[in-house]
């Protein structure tokens, strides 16, 4: 699996899911506010199954950064 999740794009999915997750436990948002799990899951393995279908590689020349979710 190739990462196509770049370090910003990485960094705001992570936020907005764990935020989406915070207030999903709160009782804030409905039973909804748990669809922050996608995002959260897709920032920590640095891989969008949507963004190959659409084109998009947001990871740039540093796909790997380490990870080693190039492999």
């Amino acid at each position: 699996m190739k990462c196509n999740v770049g370090s910003v794009d990485r960094i705001l999915r992570m936020a907005v899911g764990l935020i989406l997750i915070g207030l999903a436990i709160t009782g804030t948002v409905g039973a909804w506010g748990w669809i922050g799990i996608v995002p959260l899951a897709t920032g920590l393995f640095r891989f969008c199954p949507a963004y190959p279908l659409l084109g998009i590689n947001t990871a740039g020349g540093d796909s790997c950064g380490g990870s080693g979710c190039c492999k």
